[in-house]
Formats: structure tokens, sequence, C-alpha cells
């Protein structure tokens, strides 16, 4: 036997990268004529009002009409939101992608997996209707009725359709084009014709049209109504497809959500003049040609078509013609319904939201090569699973679609509310169509949603089948299998988002949960995580109490996504907050973390993929050194709200090797603002301008101008993870800072003794007279007797009292046990014991050591 090698994974590559327009797709393949062919074929206009014209007048009479109008309403809506959300995040994802930038990947799953359930089993449907219609349509109506030949056909119908979509999105636009044109070419014909025979002399039937079909408030009741609209509003299903293709459409931000309402638009027009024309013609009666007849109830086109056209010569093959249309009209909305499902699995996949190999592309058709395939085999499975239990239980699966549209629609309504939620107020329009329209759209569909779940389609006698349940009884089928679907994907949910919420988790666990009070600054800050499933990164920022009251200022972002950024971002802070506690310059302290990082991953190429901003702000002086390694620099504004770009040398990222890095030293007055931030804050256009702008507020609320930061410069949901640390300078007051240099002679060590104690009692500090008083002499002592040239003693009044003497030498001293015979080591050991902290820093002429003592309680 022989056997085909199979082709090598480098013949099908991963999607580049999970972003708009970087999957791999064909860009620019659709123009917005074949974008609004899509999203009309994907509802199946013939097929549509075959199926749902007869229902919907069984249940509102006359009113059928304006019913189908009235399920216009909440789907255009839905059409603006989709709009509105296309124009910032053009991701064939679309609700997936869309409701985890909102609500976060939970919501995201769920959001995708509602339009996988409903494609899946309206797929089904598609192909069985299509395999009936096509033996109806070459004279084999008792084929028709056979269960294993509608399944076989459907088979084949998928697979067929499977295959013109995996040949390229060129082919397939280029197949609804023709069979969108002829459809409703022979739908308005239909419509009009109808029309002329009722108005000149048509059947027994015929009714004049009349105001009152266009009369909501003429429907029998409210559940009538309710009903009628449940029924109505998932004809237009399917529009949506032109919005999962626009990352292979030409202007993707714009063109996709104009075809959508120009889509709905359209579909308006037709089902009314359609369904007006219909009624007119055959009338609203129970038997013959009447719409409310129940044995045409699944099919009113086929009987009407011949009443129509009539049935000898033209007029039979019109009929024909017609029964083609119904056929096509299923054919071209199952490839369609492929679409959407293959555009978003593959989405999910480039977003890790499922496993890799679904986000493979072929080489040459450029299109979903895994995703497209699977979708054709699990439509195929569903459909042979469900018709060889029960014809039953394929009829409520399908009926139960609707609650999965609901979802993922009012899902797609409220995300669009709450992404754009800090915009709102910016305009009317977009007030309007980014807050208003979308919010009612999705109210209507929780509603319809949960309307049908739990009173309609709940009802025992609703539908083909029913299930006893515990504590609930005897429910109908269509209820339990449509949210028996959905809670499928809630119970997958927490498997297929565990990483994003473990790395989350992480991410905010080695972030500071507050900031500290410091006398030197007044701090802020706000994180942001990505919203995408793998979009947790390695951004982080701390502020950092060092001695002599000064503080140290970080942030950092390190490259990718998830877990081992978050990690790699854990042990860098970590590092930081170490070095910092050395008291190392800006400079030298990334070289420290330059060997850090090359040592945490040799040979990888992570290393340039950390960038860090280090600066130290000393309260004493206002002076404020900065370093970077390929970090953005900081924005400052003085006092006057003047706002620059501070200019320091770009450095290398960590983890390169190279050139040492350089600092710089800016004066900084009190009172100046001082932002650091991530690249995710500031990559939209012109972020470095809006932030500016926010800074030259700088008189307001430290939290209240990092809320506006984030509301003027990331109005919705971010690709990439983004921080703000905002700072306010301080300045020590003259008089809490005593700074006295003495001779290196060893009489000086009685009068730096007599300096502090005079300078603690005009403090109010005599408590801690006596050990400051042993504190100045023994480190005077030792930095005279080991050290040339001047002696320096500070004392700084703060939130503790503390101690410096600055000396020549750069030796620094060790903490040790002396022994019982040793004449020396006991001074910086009873030191130790009687300070809080205590270390030493390095100058460029000496060093430093320094102590902190607690101030005594106030009475």
């Amino acid at each position: 036997m022989k056997s085909f090698p199979r082709p090598a994974e480098s013949a099908t590559p991963l999607a580049p990268g999970p972003g708009p327009g970087e999957k791999g797709l064909r860009s620019g393949a659709l123009g917005l004529f074949s974008s609004v062919a899509i999203g009309i074929s994907s509802t199946g206009p013939a097929y549509s009002l075959a199926a749902t014209l007869g229902v919907i007048v069984a249940g509102v009479g006359l009113q059928a009409p304006i019913i189908t109008m009235l399920a216009f309403v909440p789907t255009l809506l839905i059409a603006y939101a989709y709009r509105e959300l296309n124009a910032v995040d053009a991701d064939c994802g679309t609700t997936f992608t869309w409701a985890t930038r909102a609500f976060g990947p939970r919501a995201g799953w769920m959001g995708g997996w509602g339009l996988i359930v409903a494609d899946v089993i309206g797929m089904a449907n598609l192909a069985e209707i299509a395999g009936i219609y096509g033996f109806r349509l070459v004279g084999l109506g008792s084929l028709a009725t056979s269960r294993m030949w509608t399944t076989v056909a459907g088979v084949v119908w998928i697979a067929l359709m499977t295959a013109v979509c995996y040949v390229g999105i060129g082919v397939s636009a280029a197949v609804q084009r023709w069979l969108l044109c002829l459809e409703v070419a022979v739908l308005l014909l239909l419509a009009v014709t109808a029309l002329v025979k009722v108005y000149t002399g048509g059947p027994p039937t015929a009714v004049h049209i009349s105001a009152s079909w266009f009369n909501p408030l003429h429907v029998p009741s409210p559940q009538a109504l309710t009903t009628g609209v449940l029924a109505a509003v998932f004809i237009y299903w399917g529009w949506d497809t032109a919005l999962t293709v626009n990352e292979e459409t030409a202007d993707s931000r714009h063109t996709p959500g104009r075809a959508a309402v120009l889509s709905t638009v359209l579909l308006l027009v037709i089902y009314g003049l359609v369904a007006t024309s219909a009624q007119a013609f055959a009338g609203v009666g129970t038997t013959g040609i009447g719409l409310a007849n129940p044995d045409n109830s699944g099919d009113v086109l086929s009987g009407l078509g011949g009443a129509v056209f009539g049935t000898a010569g033209l007029g039979h093959a019109l009929t024909k013609l017609l029964i083609l249309m119904v056929l096509t009209s299923a054919v071209a909305s199952a490839q369609t319904t492929i679409l959407p499902t293959a555009r978003t699995v593959f989405s999910m996949a480039a977003h890790k939201a499922v496993p890799s190999g679904f986000a493979r592309l072929h080489r040459r058709f450029l299109t979903p090569t895994w995703s497209t395939v699977g979708m054709g085999l699990v439509s195929i499975a569903f459909l042979v699973l469900l018709t060889s239990v029960s014809r039953n239980v394929l009829a409520d699966s399908i009926g139960s679609v609707g609650l999965a549209i609901a979802f993922y629609y009012g899902l797609t309504g409220f995300a669009c509310v709450w992404y754009y939620r800090r915009v709102l107020t910016r305009s009317r329009r977009d007030l309007l169509f980014k807050g208003v329209l979308p919010g009612i759209g999705g109210l209507i569909m929780l509603f319809l949603f949960c309307y049908a779940a739990f009173h309609v389609y709940a009802a025992p006698g609703y539908g083909e089948t029913s299930v006893r349940l515990p504590l609930l009884g005897q429910v109908g089928g269509v209820t339990v299998l449509g949210l028996g679907a959905l809670l499928i994907g809630a119970a997958l949910m927490p498997l297929v988002t565990r990483e994003h919420t473990a790395a989350l988790r992480l991410q905010r666990s080695l972030l500071p949960h507050r900031l500290p009070a410091l006398s030197a600054v007044e701090s802020a800050s706000r994180y942001l995580p990505a919203d995408t499933r793998s979009g947790v990164g390695g951004d982080w920022y701390d502020v950092i109490p060092l001695s002599g009251s000064r503080v140290g200022l970080v942030v950092g972002e390190v490259l990718g996504h998830g877990l081992r950024a978050a990690a790699a971002m854990g042990r860098l802070r970590v590092g930081v907050r170490v070095l910092a506690r050395l008291d190392l310059d800006p400079d030298e302290l990334l070289a420290r973390l330059d060997d850090v990082v090359r040592e945490d991953s040799p040979g990888s190429p992570r290393g340039g993929g950390v960038t860090c901003l280090y600066a130290v702000y000393d309260p004493v002086d206002g002076r404020c050194s900065l370093a970077r390694a390929g970090h953005a620099p900081p924005a400052v504004a003085d006092p006057a709200g003047g706002v620059r770009y501070a200019e320091l040398p770009a450095g290398r990222p960590l983890g390169l090797g190279g050139p040492p890095f350089q600092r710089a030293e800016l004066d900084l007055p009190a009172g100046s603002l001082i932002a650091l931030y991530t690249d995710g804050l500031v990559e939209a256009v012109d972020g470095r301008r809006g932030l500016a702008e926010t800074l030259a507020g700088l008189r307001r609320p430290l939290e209240s101008l990092c809320d506006e930061a984030l509301a003027t410069l990331l109005p919705g949901p971010v690709d990439d993870d983004a921080v703000l640390l905002l700072v306010r300078t301080r300045r020590l007051d003259a008089g809490q800072v005593a700074d006295w240099e003495l001779a290196p002679d060893p009489a000086t060590v009685a009068r730096a003794r007599r300096l502090a104690i005079d300078r603690l009692d005009a403090w109010g500090l005599a408590e801690l007279a006596f050990t400051t008083e042993l504190i100045v002499s023994e480190l005077v002592t030792n930095a005279i007797r080991y050290a040339p040239g001047p002696v320096r003693v500070r004392l700084i009044r703060d939130r503790s009292l503390i101690c410096e003497i600055s000396d020549t030498g750069h030796t620094s001293p060790h903490l040790r046990h002396a022994a019982r015979d040793d004449e020396g080591g006991r001074g910086l050991y009873i030191i130790a014991q009687i300070t809080e902290r205590w270390g030493t820093r390095y100058t460029e002429d000496g060093k430093t050591i320094w102590t902190e003592q607690a101030l005594p309680d106030e009475d």
C-alpha cells in the first residue's frame, strides 16, 4: 500500500504574532463589496426566510413584517458595537479578543466558546438542509426523507465547503458574490411578482397590505411579541462574519465595520420586503399556502414559489430556481459559517487560549489550516453523532443555537461599553455609539437569552425532547442542550485560563502592595496588565528607602509574557532591592544587574529583552542621579508646570554586555514631579505628548493624575503591560540637618560629641544623647585612625535619627565577634546593637558610615 509522507511542519508555519495584522493572513484580499457579500451570505436570507417566516406568522399573525423589522433593532445595535471595537482592534478573534481585553481571559474564552458552539450547531443544520434541498432539486424526494442519505449528503457538503475555505479567502469571496447576487435577484423577483398578483387579482388567500401590519401594538400579547422577536432576531445571525475576516480586508479598521452595518440594513430591506409580499400573497391561514400552515412551517418558500410563479413553462423553471436558491443559500451560509469559527479558533491559538497547532497557516493560501479543517471535522462529527442518536435531538440542538448567539452578541455589546468607559464623556458621538447603543443592544440580548432559556425553551412541551433534571423536574430539551453546551465551555475555562491567572497572580504578588510613606517623596503608581491571555508580562516598579533619607526609584520591563516573564521580573526586582541596599550609584547598580541577567540565562536571547531605569533622589540637596538601560527616559515637571523629558544616555538593554552605563544628575526643586513608565503606557500615537500634557497639572493629587493619565493614554484595554510611577519631590528643612567638617585630630572627637549632643538638645531628643555620643565617638575615632583627610559629621532628623560619618578612606569596616584577648573590634558590634540599621556607602571622595536610630515616642 502506497503512503504519502506527511507535510513538514515548515509547510504550515505558526502565526508570526497574536496582534491584529500580525498573524500572517492575506491582508487586503477583500474590499467593501466582498465583505458585505460575506456578511449577508452568512445569514442565508433565502433559507432563513423559508425556515423562520412560518414560525413567526404562527405566533404573531399579520404583524409578522413588523416583527422581522423589530428584530433588526438589537442586531443593528450590536453591529455598532462590532464596528467601534474593530476600529481600535481589528483582530479576527472578534468577541474572544474584545471580551478578553474588556473583562479578562475568562470572559474572552466564554465569548469565543459561544461563537464556536453556535457555528458548529448551525453548520450541522445547514449541511443537512443543503442535503435535503439537493435531493429535492433533482427530483429524489424519497432520499430527502432518509436520515442516512441526508446525513451523507450533509457530510459531503461540509467537506466541500471546508475545502473552498481552505484554498483561500479570495475563492470564498468570489463564490459568495455570485451566489448572493443570484439569491437576492430571485428573492426580489418573488416579492415583486407576488405583490403584482395581489393587486391584479391574486389567489383567494391574498390580503392587501395594511398599516396595522407594521404596528407592534396589534400583536396579540406581550408574550407573543417577545417570542416572535426571539424567533426573528436570529434570521439576522451571521453578518458578523464580515468582522471575522477583518485581517484579510483592505483598511481592516474601518471597512469591516461599515460592511457589518450595511449588511444588517440590507437584510432589513430584504426581509421586510419578502415577508410583507409573502404575507400579502399567501395570507396567514393554517391551510394550503397560508404561512401559518404547520405543514409548511419548516419551508414556506417551496410551496409559495409554485403558487407565485406557476407550475408550467417559465413558472416551473422559476420555482425550481427558488428551490435552488434555498439550497445555495444554505450552502453559502454553511461556507461562511466555517470562516468565523476557523478565524476565531486561529486567533485563540495565536493568543495561546487553545493549542498552538491551531495557529498554523498554509504557506501558499495564507489561510488557517488546522483550525479550518478542525471546524469541518467537528461539524461532521456533531452531525453524524446527533442524527445517529435522534433527529429530535438534532432538531432541538438547532433551536438551542439561539442561546449561544444571544450570549456572545450580548457579551460583545457589554464589552464595547466597558472597553470605552473612560471616553464616553469625551463627545456625544462617543457616548451614543460606544456606550448607549451597544449597551442597549447588550441588554436586549441578555433579556432574550434569559427569557428564552428560562421561560420559552424551558417549557417541557417546547421542542421535540425534554429532560427530567434533579430539583428542576421536566425541562425542555432546547434549554438543556443550549445551556449545557455553554456550561461545557465554563467547565473548560479554568483549564485554559490557568496560566494567565497564575501569571497575573504571581505578577501582582511580586509588585509592591503599597508604596512606602517617605519624607523625601510623595508617590503613587498604577499597573495595568495586558488583556490578552498571554499578555501578563514582566513590567515592574519600586520605591526603595535608602540611607540618608534618600530614595531609590526603579521601573523596568522584561520582554515576553506569561509565567516566565513574571518570574524573571520577580528575580530582577529582588536583585535591584538587594543592590540598592548596598548604596550603589545608578550606573554601577545597572552594571551589577546586567551581570545578573546574563548569568540568569546564558546563551539565551532574553538578554536583550530587559530594560530598566534607576534613580536616586536626595532630599537634602535636591539632586537626582539617574541611569537607564535601554528604557524610556523619565518625564520631569517643574513646579511652574513646564514638562520635559530628561536627557540622559540611553544605555543598552540588560544582558547584552558592552560599554559601561552612564549616569546623569538633575537638580530638582521641591515640588517637582517625576514620571517613570514603561512603553505600554505611551505606545499610542502621541503618547509622550499626552503624558506631558497630563503632568502639566502637577499640583493635583498624584492619585488623580495617575487616573487621568490612564484615561487619556489608555482609554481601553491594552496590548502590553503598562506601568506608571509618579513621584513628587520634597526637600528637608535646613533645621532638620546638621553638618560639620572636622580636622583629622584626635582632639576633635570630644568636639564632635559636644556638637552632636547640643544639636539633639535643640531637637528635643535628649533621650538619644547617650547612644548618639557613643556612635559619634566610635565612628569619628575610627575615621581619624584609619583614613587621612578631614572627617565630616552629619545628623539628620527625619522619621528616624540618622548619623553619618564621612572620611576619605575606601576601606569598609566589618562587623565581627571580638575574641577575649582582642584589643579592638568591639565598637562596631556595640553600634550594631544599639541602632536599627547601619551600613556603608561609597562616594567619589571616600566613604560614609551611617546609622539609624528610632525616635522616641511622643507623649
